[in-house]
């Protein structure tokens, strides 16, 4: 269930994640092109791999910023239906939330 008034004062990770994926890209090039410079082919590729997932990851942000806020429900609104019974683990209640006869 829904606590406090996430749906009013929420806040998105997506620039801080933004910023982080932006380093990580920035980073795995200097990488990249430092094992280059040093003759390791091999560390320069995990590096080029690392930046082609960062480059992905910041793709992906950016486009989940620039959709802007979705709807989110309000207070008023439970996130799922009730279980209304239907789900007991027991097996001892039926649909309508009255005891089975179990033949006890």
């Amino acid at each position: 269930m829904r606590t406090g008034n996430e749906p009013l004062h929420a806040r998105s990770p997506l620039k801080m994640r933004c910023g982080l994926a932006l380093w990580g890209l920035l980073w795995a090039i200097a990488g990249t092109v430092a094992f280059i410079h040093a003759g390791r082919p091999e560390w320069a590729a995990a590096c080029a791999a690392l930046a082609m997932v960062a480059a992905t990851d910041l793709t992906m942000v950016i486009r989940h910023i620039r959709q802007g806020p979705h709807y989110q429900p309000g207070k008023d609104i439970p996130p799922y239906a009730p279980d209304r019974g239907r789900n007991d683990a027991f097996g001892i209640r039926n649909d309508t939330g009255r005891r089975r006869n179990t033949g006890r």
